[in-house]
Protein backbone atom coordinates (compact mmCIF):
# COMPACT_ATOMS: atom_id res chain seq x y z
CA UNK A 1 0.00 0.00 0.00
CA UNK A 2 1.54 3.53 -0.82
CA UNK A 3 2.24 6.16 1.79
CA UNK A 4 -0.66 8.84 2.24
CA UNK A 5 0.64 12.04 1.61
CA UNK A 6 -2.57 13.92 0.69
CA UNK A 7 -5.72 14.23 2.13
CA UNK A 8 -9.20 15.57 0.64
CA UNK A 9 -11.78 16.52 2.94
CA UNK A 10 -15.30 16.73 1.97
CA UNK A 11 -16.88 20.17 4.64
CA UNK A 12 -20.25 19.72 5.24
CA UNK A 13 -21.42 16.66 6.77
CA UNK A 14 -17.95 16.23 8.01
CA UNK A 15 -16.66 19.20 9.15
CA UNK A 16 -19.37 21.62 9.12
CA UNK A 17 -23.51 21.10 9.64
CA UNK A 18 -24.65 20.87 5.81
CA UNK A 19 -24.57 24.20 4.69
CA UNK A 20 -28.19 24.41 3.31
CA UNK A 21 -29.70 21.24 3.40
CA UNK A 22 -33.52 20.00 3.29
CA UNK A 23 -33.99 20.43 7.42
CA UNK A 24 -32.67 23.88 6.48
CA UNK A 25 -34.95 24.77 4.04
CA UNK A 26 -38.18 23.03 5.90
CA UNK A 27 -36.82 25.01 8.86
CA UNK A 28 -36.70 28.52 6.62
CA UNK A 29 -40.30 27.77 5.78
CA UNK A 30 -41.32 27.90 9.41
CA UNK A 31 -39.46 30.80 10.21
CA UNK A 32 -40.72 32.93 7.04
CA UNK A 33 -43.89 31.39 6.77
CA UNK A 34 -43.66 30.08 2.57
CA UNK A 35 -44.78 27.75 1.31
CA UNK A 36 -42.28 24.92 1.41
CA UNK A 37 -43.41 22.37 -1.46
CA UNK A 38 -43.41 25.53 -3.72
CA UNK A 39 -39.78 26.12 -3.10
CA UNK A 40 -38.67 23.04 -2.61
CA UNK A 41 -39.78 22.51 -6.53
CA UNK A 42 -37.90 25.54 -7.47
CA UNK A 43 -34.85 24.57 -5.42
CA UNK A 44 -34.65 21.41 -6.98
CA UNK A 45 -34.59 23.21 -10.65
CA UNK A 46 -31.95 26.09 -9.33
CA UNK A 47 -29.62 24.68 -6.87
CA UNK A 48 -27.82 22.68 -9.18
CA UNK A 49 -26.49 26.06 -11.53
CA UNK A 50 -25.84 28.03 -7.94
CA UNK A 51 -24.35 24.58 -6.54
CA UNK A 52 -21.71 24.94 -9.50
CA UNK A 53 -21.15 28.36 -9.57
CA UNK A 54 -23.18 29.28 -12.69
CA UNK A 55 -25.75 31.89 -10.60
CA UNK A 56 -25.25 34.09 -7.89
CA UNK A 57 -27.07 33.86 -4.87
CA UNK A 58 -29.39 36.94 -5.61
CA UNK A 59 -30.29 34.84 -9.16
CA UNK A 60 -30.69 32.04 -6.61
CA UNK A 61 -33.15 33.83 -3.81
CA UNK A 62 -34.91 35.47 -7.33
CA UNK A 63 -35.95 31.73 -8.48
CA UNK A 64 -36.92 30.37 -6.05
CA UNK A 65 -38.88 33.08 -3.55
CA UNK A 66 -38.88 36.67 -4.57
CA UNK A 67 -40.29 35.89 -8.07
CA UNK A 68 -43.44 37.43 -5.97
CA UNK A 69 -43.55 39.81 -3.09
CA UNK A 70 -42.42 38.33 0.34
CA UNK A 71 -43.17 39.70 4.17
CA UNK A 72 -39.31 39.58 4.54
CA UNK A 73 -36.84 40.91 3.05
CA UNK A 74 -33.70 39.39 1.12
CA UNK A 75 -31.18 39.90 3.41
CA UNK A 76 -33.16 38.74 6.26
CA UNK A 77 -33.09 35.25 4.39
CA UNK A 78 -29.71 35.34 3.84
CA UNK A 79 -28.98 35.82 7.34
CA UNK A 80 -30.72 32.62 8.34
CA UNK A 81 -29.05 30.74 5.56
CA UNK A 82 -25.30 31.81 6.99
CA UNK A 83 -26.44 31.16 10.49
CA UNK A 84 -27.18 27.22 9.47
CA UNK A 85 -23.79 26.35 9.67
CA UNK A 86 -22.17 24.73 12.63
CA UNK A 87 -18.61 23.04 13.62
CA UNK A 88 -18.53 19.54 14.26
CA UNK A 89 -15.75 20.19 16.81
CA UNK A 90 -14.73 16.55 17.57
CA UNK A 91 -13.66 16.07 13.50
CA UNK A 92 -12.21 19.40 13.33
CA UNK A 93 -9.84 18.25 16.07
CA UNK A 94 -9.01 14.96 13.60
CA UNK A 95 -8.90 17.50 10.64
CA UNK A 96 -6.57 19.87 12.90
CA UNK A 97 -4.16 17.35 14.01
CA UNK A 98 -3.75 15.50 10.78
CA UNK A 99 -3.11 19.63 9.42
CA UNK A 100 -0.76 20.28 12.55
CA UNK A 101 1.20 17.35 11.94
CA UNK A 102 2.73 19.05 9.25
CA UNK A 103 3.19 15.78 6.85
CA UNK A 104 0.56 15.72 5.10
CA UNK A 105 -0.86 17.96 1.87
CA UNK A 106 -4.39 19.06 3.10
CA UNK A 107 -7.47 20.20 1.05
CA UNK A 108 -11.13 20.21 0.28
CA UNK A 109 -13.30 18.62 -2.37
CA UNK A 110 -17.02 19.79 -1.83
CA UNK A 111 -20.07 20.92 -2.61
CA UNK A 112 -20.52 24.74 -2.06
CA UNK A 113 -22.44 27.66 -3.61
CA UNK A 114 -20.16 30.51 -4.06
CA UNK A 115 -21.39 32.87 -1.24
CA UNK A 116 -22.18 30.18 1.28
CA UNK A 117 -18.61 28.84 0.68
CA UNK A 118 -16.95 32.09 0.89
CA UNK A 119 -18.73 32.73 4.53
CA UNK A 120 -18.15 29.30 6.17
CA UNK A 121 -14.24 29.65 4.81
CA UNK A 122 -14.21 32.63 6.53
CA UNK A 123 -16.57 31.87 9.46
CA UNK A 124 -14.77 28.72 10.82
CA UNK A 125 -11.34 29.85 9.66
CA UNK A 126 -11.04 26.87 7.71
CA UNK A 127 -7.88 28.32 6.05
CA UNK A 128 -6.36 27.47 9.15
CA UNK A 129 -5.98 23.60 8.23
CA UNK A 130 -6.89 23.50 4.45
CA UNK A 131 -4.54 24.67 1.91
CA UNK A 132 -6.56 25.03 -1.36
CA UNK A 133 -10.44 24.51 -1.70
CA UNK A 134 -12.05 22.15 -4.77
CA UNK A 135 -15.19 23.63 -4.29
CA UNK A 136 -18.15 23.11 -6.47
CA UNK A 137 -18.63 26.63 -7.22
CA UNK A 138 -14.59 27.15 -8.40
CA UNK A 139 -14.15 24.13 -10.62
CA UNK A 140 -18.20 24.24 -12.24
CA UNK A 141 -18.40 20.38 -11.08
CA UNK A 142 -19.59 19.02 -8.66
CA UNK A 143 -19.39 15.77 -6.51
CA UNK A 144 -20.39 13.01 -7.42
CA UNK A 145 -19.01 13.58 -10.85
CA UNK A 146 -15.66 12.27 -11.86
CA UNK A 147 -14.73 15.81 -12.79
CA UNK A 148 -14.03 17.29 -9.67
CA UNK A 149 -11.74 14.43 -8.26
CA UNK A 150 -9.51 14.91 -11.49
CA UNK A 151 -9.17 18.38 -10.97
CA UNK A 152 -7.91 17.94 -7.98
CA UNK A 153 -5.87 15.44 -8.73
CA UNK A 154 -4.19 17.51 -11.79
CA UNK A 155 -3.80 20.66 -10.03
CA UNK A 156 -2.56 19.01 -6.56
CA UNK A 157 -0.05 16.55 -9.21
CA UNK A 158 -0.57 13.65 -6.48
CA UNK A 159 -0.55 10.39 -7.63
CA UNK A 160 -4.48 9.09 -6.75
CA UNK A 161 -2.39 5.54 -4.68
CA UNK A 162 -1.33 8.81 -2.16
CA UNK A 163 -4.21 10.52 -1.92
CA UNK A 164 -7.22 9.65 0.50
CA UNK A 165 -11.19 11.16 0.37
CA UNK A 166 -13.19 11.84 3.05
CA UNK A 167 -17.00 12.10 2.89
CA UNK A 168 -20.12 11.38 4.65
CA UNK A 169 -21.99 10.25 1.77
CA UNK A 170 -21.54 6.92 0.22
CA UNK A 171 -22.39 7.74 -3.50
CA UNK A 172 -19.43 10.73 -3.33
CA UNK A 173 -17.06 7.82 -2.70
CA UNK A 174 -17.49 5.86 -6.08
CA UNK A 175 -16.12 8.16 -8.27
CA UNK A 176 -12.63 8.69 -6.44
CA UNK A 177 -12.25 5.12 -5.71
CA UNK A 178 -12.50 4.21 -9.29
CA UNK A 179 -9.87 6.86 -10.04
CA UNK A 180 -7.98 5.12 -7.91
CA UNK A 181 -8.43 7.26 -4.66
CA UNK A 182 -8.13 5.70 -1.57
CA UNK A 183 -11.44 6.46 0.20
CA UNK A 184 -13.38 6.56 4.21
CA UNK A 185 -16.80 6.99 4.96
CA UNK A 186 -17.18 9.77 7.68
CA UNK A 187 -19.81 8.14 10.37
CA UNK A 188 -18.45 9.82 13.60
CA UNK A 189 -15.10 11.13 14.51
CA UNK A 190 -13.64 7.54 16.49
CA UNK A 191 -14.32 5.56 13.58
CA UNK A 192 -12.84 8.35 11.31
CA UNK A 193 -9.34 8.79 13.69
CA UNK A 194 -9.22 4.64 13.47
CA UNK A 195 -9.59 4.75 9.35
CA UNK A 196 -6.87 6.99 8.88
CA UNK A 197 -4.46 5.28 11.31
CA UNK A 198 -5.16 2.49 9.46
CA UNK A 199 -4.15 4.13 6.33
CA UNK A 200 -0.88 4.79 8.47
CA UNK A 201 -2.23 8.66 8.98
CA UNK A 202 -1.00 10.07 12.15
CA UNK A 203 -3.85 11.51 13.99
Amino acid sequence: MAEITTLFWDIGGVVLTNGWDRYSRRDAAAVFHFDYEEFQDRHDLTFPAFDSGHITLNEYLDRTLFYRARAFTRQEFTNFMFAQSREYTETRAVLSAVARSGKYFVGAINNEPFELNEYRIRAFNLRREFLVFFSSCYVHSRKPEETIFRIALEVTQRPPEQCLFIDDRPLNLESPRRLGINVIHHEKPEQLRAELRNHGVEV
